[in-house]
């Protein structure tokens, strides 16, 4: 049997098998080169997300243009500049505490106490600042801090102890329910100052035009510098990143969007500052979230309980911290809640509020199975509720068909995210 004595250059080995070499040579995953291939690229990624079953956010965008357009058509004034503005005030309460759902549902558990918890945060600010005189600044902060304090505990007795959280927070729910009632006393309402700090959340609105615009600005300048030096650092890693041409299409779509927005707003009254505040919000959360060592640790535990334990991560810690970001959201929210209705009552995070807060989360497109979901959908979620609650309501239509739409709206979402989660595993994604 002869063998090939054929020299190779100094330093390299004789490769017996170059077929199998080259076969060993690790194929790049072509979701990282779709940037660099241009509108192909999007197509072929479109089409692998589709049979893949990853819609993304795109259900949610469709379904609530088709919601508007079907409310338009039935009454030329639900998309004026003042339906839409009254829309995006009455949103952010909401909008607030589904941004707390939105992490407690990442580590796939729910909180049902959310609801109460906002009560509560609005009681004690009326109680402590128009009952007891208290400044308004420090009431404001020690309420939002109820909140906080009832998440964790929340969090400490689903972590520490091991009580499902779904047993924890339905007990919450009534604790903490009682324990508005009980701070409220016997009258049962109390009525907020309107020039005061809670009730200007809702009724303050910047009436220089030049602020509505100049939001628009920031975010777009925003967006495109953030992209761009995003780009610059993968580019200098060697790693896929979007060309220039696509960058700056996603900054022009953007900037219609958010001048259109401000147009309509500064036909009404002016920007609502209660808007302004759930983007920041929006923005901070969406921060911790996709760029910090904290959100990452999120996502891994919604993942796998186990996995994210053997790699180090305090299961615990972030649990008891998820819970108590909830909690603190719900007070912020029941803050708006009381602010667009002047007061704290009894009836505050009753009723179907709670359902249309997890609702919002779900319906934007996070997931009840956990670690895939963005606070953003909070956002969608919520526009979706309540475009259909003031879409209904200018038709009249009593409150008991209200309850049974945003019941299809949502059961039709937990279909489509449970087939979803199905098709990601039969490809493989999951």
């Amino acid at each position: 049997m002869s063998i090939d004595k054929t020299s190779t250059p100094a330093g390299e080995h004789a490769v017996e098998n170059p077929e199998a070499a080259a076969a060993a040579v690790p194929t790049v995953d072509p979701r990282l080169l779709v940037r660099e291939q241009g509108l192909a690229g999007y197509l072929d990624e479109f089409k692998r997300k589709m049979k893949a079953g990853d819609l993304g956010s795109l259900p949610v965008v469709v379904g609530l243009l088709i919601i508007w357009a079907i409310f338009t058509s039935l009454n030329s004034n639900f998309l004026t500049a003042g339906n839409f503005s009254d829309m995006s005030i009455a949103m952010v309460g909401t909008g607030m505490i589904a941004v707390g759902i939105v992490f407690v549902l990442l580590l796939g558990e729910i909180d049902l106490s959310v609801g109460s918890v906002s009560g509560v945060a609005g009681a004690t600010f009326a109680v402590l600042s128009v009952t007891h005189g208290m400044n308004e600044i420090l009431a404001l902060v020690l309420a939002i801090l109820t909140g906080t304090v009832a998440g964790a505990i929340h969090g400490f007795v689903f972590a520490k102890i091991g009580v499902p959280a779904f047993a924890v927070t339905l007990a919450g729910l009534l604790f903490w329910q009682g324990f508005m009632l009980q701070i409220l006393g016997s009258n049962g309402t109390i009525n907020l100052p309107a020039d005061g700090v809670v009730a200007k959340l809702t009724s303050y609105y910047f009436t220089d035009v030049a602020a509505a615009y100049g939001l628009a600005i920031v975010v777009t300048a925003g967006y495109f510098v953030t992209a761009f030096l995003d780009n610059r650092r993968r580019a200098a890693a060697g790693v896929p990143s979007r060309p220039l041409n696509e960058i700056i299409v996603r900054t022009v779509l953007l900037a219609v969007l958010a001048f259109a927005v401000a147009i309509v707003f500064n036909q009404y009254k002016g920007l609502p500052l209660a808007v302004v505040i759930f983007l920041a919000f929006l923005l901070f959360t969406d921060f911790v979230l996709r760029r910090t060592a904290y959100g990452r640790k999120i996502y891994a535990l919604g993942g796998s309980v186990e996995a994210s334990r053997r790699a180090g991560i305090n299961v615990d810690l972030v649990r008891i911290s998820v819970f108590a970001i909830a909690g603190t959201f719900a007070a912020i929210g029941g803050l708006f809640v009381a602010s667009k209705i002047a007061s704290a009552n009894q009836g505050a995070g009753t009723g179907e509020f709670l359902m249309n807060v997890i609702a919002a989360a779900v319906i934007g497109g996070t997931s009840l199975f956990g670690g895939r979901g963005r606070t953003w959908d909070a956002l969608l979620g919520v526009m979706v509720i309540i475009s259909i609650q003031y879409g209904l309501a200018l038709e009249g239509i009593a409150s008991p068909v209200q309850y049974m739409i945003t019941g299809g709206v949502l059961l039709a979402t937990v279909v489509i995210d449970a087939v979803t989660r199905k098709t990601q595993k039969t490809a493989g994604r999951a």
